[in-house]
């Protein structure tokens, strides 16, 4: 973590199971709940991102088909996740 970054303290609300389940998580890796939880949102916000860059992938394949084949061997292994 940059150190010149500002925190902000929020509020979250867990249910019990899912805070007992974080801070053993915590625990287990040696940190800290709220570095725990931020580093659960960053990889969730990445994973959000790379979803949308996805999604905009099919549309523009969608919208502008490969005519001349070229992408054809790359067709066969590529999966898309589904929307």
């Amino acid at each position: 973590m940059d150190h010149n970054q500002h925190m902000h303290v929020v509020q979250v609300v867990l249910d019990e199971a899912l805070l007992r389940a974080a801070d053993r998580a915590a625990q287990r890796v040696r940190t800290n709940r709220s570095a725990l939880i931020r580093d659960a949102l960053r990889e969730h916000l990445k994973r959000l991102q790379i979803r949308e860059l996805e999604r905009r992938d099919r549309l523009g394949y969608r919208s502008h088909p490969d005519a001349n084949g070229d992408l054809a061997v790359w067709e066969r292994v590529a999966q898309w996740p589904e929307e």
